[in-house]
């Protein structure tokens, strides 16, 4: 474990400002929809910070950085912004790209706030150094199995691509419904078409699928197609990793982007706070915004307490973690240590499973909370 060691503030109480590393996906192969809402809610908050005079009388200044999904990129750009003097990182949706930025930034010594992966083993080892808003996979992704068994799912197929996360994901899932008599089909997508998936689904008897693959590609035409099919008219379409949850998604598939459930992360009554910031972002991003926009806005909101307590010292600032008390949009933020992550981990973060109402697409559902 690297522990934080004394390191020299970032700068004098001068009024000089405050430099925030920032990593999100801002063009393909990442998930720009998800980084556009992050990174609005990001700078939104740096705004509010900066309009009620900043952090101890210095401004905030993001330096925000692209990953386009790439964790050697991802990588560089840590490297680049410790060089540029940054006080902490934020930011980051890919989960295989926060494990980059993480172990990197904790090699060097620089505090990390991941906004918005949620991949368990988010840094190889333990470190002092990283902390992380949403929970952790596993944790959602046991309360979306419990939907699954609430709604009487049982034989469950997953539609995967190779990846680290998907693979856990369906690693959490198998764990989770295998003990309770359930099973788990992976359907590879390097090898299957969307017609064929189906053809698989109805010989297994499945009556659920879920999407553990990429949008718009292949994830649109395979719901296109299950929809389509006859033979499985009364089988459930899940995406837990969230993508329904944007409006791209909408836009590809109309009403037959309806009734996917998904993971969301945020309580089924904001505070004032959340309602507050969700006009304002709704504003900015000429939509609504999503669990992904107010993660950036916290994550601003934790970095800029911390910061007024550590003067921009790296190393007190990443002692600081455990003893993060912040209000937020979603409720209370802490951190704490939880098993099976190095990393500090905030604790009580609302977990969700909704859909777009088949009546109303623009209008969602919440089917079950954990």
């Amino acid at each position: 474990m690297n522990t934080p060691a004394p390191r020299p503030a970032a700068g004098p109480s001068d009024g000089s400002p405050l430099r925030i590393g920032v990593l999100v996906p801002l063009s393909r192969p990442g998930w720009v929809e998800a980084g556009h809402h992050l990174l609005a809610g990001i700078e939104w908050a740096a705004q509010e910070v900066n309009d009620a005079g900043g952090v101890a009388g210095r401004p905030l200044e993001l330096l925000v950085r692209d990953t386009a999904a790439d964790p050697g990129r991802a990588a560089a750009a840590v490297d680049e912004l410790a060089r540029l003097g940054v006080a902490a990182l934020a930011g980051e949706y890919h989960s295989v790209v926060a494990c980059s930025a993480a172990t990197r930034a904790d090699a060097l010594g620089l505090p990390f706030l991941c906004s918005s992966a949620v991949i368990d083993a988010l840094t190889e080892q333990p470190t002092e150094w990283v902390a992380r808003l949403p929970p952790p996979q596993s944790r959602g992704w046991r309360v979306y199995a419990d939907f699954l068994l609430g709604a009487g799912h049982t034989r469950v197929a997953v539609a995967v691509e190779p990846s680290v996360y998907w693979a856990a994901g369906t690693g959490v899932l198998r764990e989770y419904l295998a003990p309770l008599g359930g099973t788990v089909v992976e359907l590879d997508m390097r090898a299957l078409t969307p017609a064929a998936v189906c053809d698989e689904l109805v010989r297994r008897r499945a009556t659920a699928l879920l999407l553990l693959v990429g949008h718009p590609e292949p994830a649109v035409p395979l719901v296109r197609a299950v929809r389509d099919d006859r033979r499985l008219a009364g089988i459930l379409v899940g995406a837990p990793a969230g993508q329904p949850e944007f409006a791209a998604w909408a836009a590809s598939l109309g009403a037959g982007g309806a009734a996917v459930p998904f993971l969301r992360y945020l309580p089924e009554r904001l505070g004032p706070l959340g309602r507050r910031v969700g006009a304002a972002l709704r504003e900015r991003l000429g939509e609504a915004p999503s669990f992904v926009a107010f993660e950036g806005y916290d994550t601003i909101a934790v970095l800029a307490d911390v910061l007024r307590s550590s003067g921009g010292d790296r190393a007190r600032t990443a002692a600081s973690w455990p003893h993060v008390a912040v209000e937020g949009t979603r409720g209370q933020i802490r951190f704490a240590r939880t098993p099976g992550s190095g990393v500090w981990q905030g604790a009580r973060t609302p977990v969700q499973v909704i859909d777009r109402d088949p009546a109303d697409p623009g209008r969602f559902r919440i089917l079950h909370t954990g």
